[in-house]
C-alpha cells in the first residue's frame, strides 16, 4: 500500500510516495521527477508501479518549485539539498539497499547530489538522463559523473533526442556504467507500438533491465 510524507527541506517542505515492493524486497529506489512534470504523474506513477513488481521499492518525492507550482527548476543547490532529505527519508521508512535515482532532471539532479553531498547509495540508475539539450550534442552534463565510485544503470530510449546514442555509450564506457535501451521509446517513454520488437510496455522493459543489473551490483 503506497504511503504519504513530507519531506522538509531548509524552510520548506515537500511531498513524497513510498510505493513498496510487492515480490521479495531487494532494494529501495529514492526517484525524482523530470522538469515538466510532479510526482504523481502517470509515467512516476507507472515506473514505481513495474519496480514494486520486481522487488524495488519506490520513494517518489517533489523537488519545491513542482511543490509549489512554478514551471522553473530550482537552484542546483536545492534541488541536491531535496535529493539528499528524500534518501534520508526512504533510510528511514523502507529497507534498503538503497539507490537514487530518477527520469531526466531528477537523475541528474540524483548524481550531482551524490557528488555535491557524498552520499553514500548502492548504486544510481537514470531514466532517460537528459545527456543534452535536442538537437544540441554535448557531453558537459556528464563531466562530474566520474567522481562517482557507486554503479549506474542507465535506462535510454533508441528515440529519446537528449541522448545521443553514441556520446551516452562513450561515456557510460568511461565510467563503466551499465546502459539498455528501450525499444523504440523517446524521453518520455512514448513508444512505437507497430514497430517495437517487445511485447511488454516500455515500463515492464525498465523494470526488467533494473532487476538484471541488481543480479550483478548486488552480488558484486
Amino acid at each position: 500500500m503506497m504511503r504519504e510524507y513530507r519531506i522538509d527541506v531548509g524552510e520548506t517542505s515537500v511531498g513524497a510516495l513510498l510505493v513498496p515492493a510487492r515480490s521479495t524486497h531487494r532494494v529501495t529506489l529514492t526517484l525524482g521527477h523530470g522538469a515538466g512534470a510532479g510526482m504523481t504523474h502517470t509515467s512516476m506513477q507507472a515506473i514505481a508501479e513495474a519496480c514494486a513488481d520486481v522487488g524495488i521499492a519506490t520513494l517518489r518525492y517533489n523537488f519545491p518549485f513542482k511543490e509549489q507550482g512554478r514551471s522553473r527548476v530550482d537552484a542546483q543547490a536545492v534541488s541536491t539539498a531535496t535529493v539528499a532529505a528524500a534518501l534520508e527519508c526512504a533510510r528511514d521508512e523502507s529497507p534498503g539497499p538503497h539507490l537514487l535515482g530518477g527520469h531526466s532532471y531528477g537523475g541528474r539532479m540524483a548524481s550531482h547530489a551524490v557528488v555535491d553531498h557524498g552520499l553514500d547509495v548502492a548504486g544510481l540508475v537514470f531514466c532517460s538522463f537528459p545527456l543534452h539539450m535536442p538537437r544540441k550534442p554535448a557531453i558537459k552534463r556528464a563531466e562530474h559523473l566520474d567522481g562517482i565510485a557507486a554503479p549506474m544503470l542507465f535506462l535510454s530510449g533508441t528515440r529519446d533526442g537528449m541522448a545521443q546514442p553514441e556520446l551516452l555509450n562513450d561515456i557510460v564506457t568511461r565510467i563503466g556504467a551499465t546502459v539498455n535501451w528501450l525499444d523504440t521509446a523517446d524521453h518520455g517513454y512514448k513508444v512505437l507500438k507497430r514497430t517495437r520488437e517487445r511485447s511488454d510496455s516500455v515500463f515492464e522493459e525498465m523494470a526488467h533491465y533494473a532487476s538484471g543489473w541488481l543480479d550483478t551490483v548486488l552480488t558484486a
